[in-house]
């Protein structure tokens, strides 16, 4: 083979690598975004059709949003020591270990749609167990206590 691309002449490696960048240059999808007045005008939309087109960027946009807030916040705790914070307008959340505060403030704006004044996380490690003679180990997980401003308010019990 050694011998072979000796003779292969450079010209020919240059069109087979101007091919190669021709087939690897692939239209990237422009992100949506919403229409300006002149270019409903400009496509002929109307009022209806292009208020639906923009209604249509938004819920895509909310269904990201709250796709990954769940994720983010795997369930509220309701405890004692959590109703008792709900009165100081503190609200307790189950969270995945990897996550962090900001992840954890975008998620509780995307879902219920307030901004939260700050957010605390407590790593609570897991305990070893012992059912009979099998022995075994909790996991590891973590809580965050979102803080909101006065006036503001979670609905934690609706689907509770």
């Amino acid at each position: 083979m050694g011998f072979l691309n000796k003779i292969i002449k450079k010209s020919d490696k240059s069109t087979q690598k101007a091919a190669q960048d021709q087939t690897k240059k692939v239209a990237k999808p422009q992100p949506e975004r919403e229409l300006t007045i002149a270019e409903i005008k400009e496509k002929g939309l109307t009022k209806a059709t292009a208020g639906e087109a923009k209604k249509s960027v938004k819920a895509s946009v909310i269904k990201e949003n709250t796709r990954e807030a769940y994720r983010v916040l795997l369930k509220p705790l309701i405890t004692e020591k959590g109703t008792y914070l709900a009165s100081h307008n503190k609200y307790l959340f189950a969270v995945p270990t990897g996550t962090n505060k900001l992840e954890i403030k975008k998620a509780i704006k995307a879902l219920y749609g307030v901004t939260p004044e700050s957010v605390n996380i407590i790593a609570v490690s897991g305990k070893n167990v012992r059912y009979g003679r099998s022995k075994g180990r909790t996991k590891d997980r973590k809580k965050a206590i979102v803080t909101l401003a006065k006036g503001q308010s979670i609905e934690v019990y609706e689907g509770v």
